[in-house]
């Protein structure tokens, strides 16, 4: 029992190491802020923010313009880029 008991804790702290490094990683990765993303989806496609996701190493800018059209813009975190518009 003692064996199982130390098994499994073994087990945990290493996934949890893991974890910890895969989430570092990812966050290290970016390098455009929430508010940048912002900035650079509204130059393209100005509007009012509805809201803001950030999916991976990409962001999501969803925006309403003057004329009651709700765009998604995606720019990329690490380069800053617009990749795509719906």
């Amino acid at each position: 029992m003692k064996r199982h008991f130390k098994i499994s804790s073994l087990a945990f702290v290493l996934l949890f190491t893991l974890f910890s490094a895969t989430v570092a990683l990812a966050e290290s990765e970016i390098s455009v802020s929430k508010q940048q993303a912002v900035n650079i989806a509204q130059q393209f496609y100005p509007g009012r923010v509805l809201a803001v996701k950030l999916k991976g190493n990409i962001y999501q800018v969803k925006t309403l313009n003057d004329s009651g059209e709700v765009r998604i813009i995606t720019v990329d975190a690490k380069t800053g880029q617009v990749l795509s518009d719906k």
